[in-house]
């Protein structure tokens, strides 16, 4: 991702309430690597206090005062409405009031899609990136959602480089089973993406965990998939389950990730309490590279 960053033109990340210690950091070092470009949003003070604080530079970057949650998200969105940013963040600022001001139907970024939020890990026990939805957004998708949590993440698995992303649904079994709906579902999709609904990506489902991720468990399972043991994207079916993978995969297996949320006209940076300084770090890596990918025609 950071080099994807670095080789594209740079985007500019609207920090709403970027009176934050951690996020600050994050950015100072997007913006010195030449990943991206900023424009903090919130109380000047407060960001030149958090910016001594991180020991980052604020020279050259832009600072728009906002003295409270709802101005700062507003100057935000329209940063981002009339092209002067390209991406918006949430730093310290409530999720509400954030959320409020991107789907405000007059004056928001509200796209014609569905908003889901996409992660993209860097696993060290698994070769390539994997790409997982939705942990943070959709409590519990239908399958109209899913569909939809489908085609934000493929977006961001080409603008990743990924060309054909191998991609499945994983549930708890691999055939379709009426007592398990997510298998159904799976089979439902799996019918699209061979009638070419999805593009031009690998799709297999219902697949479980091991054959997603495991080549071994695919030969000892003699299942024989174009995806299994290679998946690079993955659908979950609600957001507990990929709640659970994707904090399992952080801190049980070392995993760190950039997410973005998709699904407005322009990305959204929306990260954890608990995300690492480079896990906010990567996401805001992620959502310029994924704008870039936009700006260029590639959705």
């Amino acid at each position: 991702m950071k080099r994807l960053a670095r080789e594209l033109p740079s985007k500019r990340v609207a920090v709403v309430r970027a009176d934050e210690v951690e996020t600050i950091t994050a950015i100072g070092t997007a913006v010195s690597d030449d990943m991206v470009d900023a424009v903090l949003i919130g109380p000047e003070k407060g960001i030149r206090e958090s910016a001594d604080k991180a020991g980052v530079d604020l020279n050259g970057i832009e600072i728009i005062h906002a003295e409270d949650d709802d101005t700062a998200s507003r100057k935000g969105v329209e940063e981002v409405r009339s092209g002067r940013a390209d991406v918006i963040m949430k730093g310290l600022v409530a999720t509400s009031s954030f959320l409020h001001a991107i789907l405000d139907r007059e004056t928001g970024i509200r796209g014609p899609g569905a908003l889901s939020h996409v992660a993209a890990f860097d696993v060290p026990s698994y070769p390539k990136l994997l790409i997982i939805s939705d942990a943070a957004m959709n409590i519990a998708p239908d399958f109209d959602m899913k569909v939809a949590m489908l085609r934000n993440a493929i977006i961001v698995s080409k603008a990743l480089g990924i060309e054909h992303p191998k991609s499945t649904y994983v549930c708890a079994k691999e055939v379709p089973y009426d007592k398990m709906p997510c298998t159904m579902e799976a089979a439902r999709m799996k019918e699209m993406a061979d009638n070419g609904e999805f593009g031009d990506i690998i799709f297999d489902g219902p697949l479980a965990m091991d054959l997603a991720v495991s080549k071994d468990a695919c030969r000892i399972k003699k299942i024989d998939s174009p995806v299994c043991g290679e998946a690079d994207l993955l659908i979950l079916p609600d957001i507990e389950a990929a709640n659970i993978l994707y904090k399992t995969l952080i801190f049980l297996a070392g995993g760190e990730l950039g997410a973005v949320i998709m699904g407005a006209l322009n990305p959204v940076v929306l990260t954890s309490r608990a995300d690492s300084a480079e896990s906010k770090l990567c996401s805001i890596v992620l959502s310029g590279v994924v704008a870039s990918y936009g700006r260029e025609g590639g959705s």
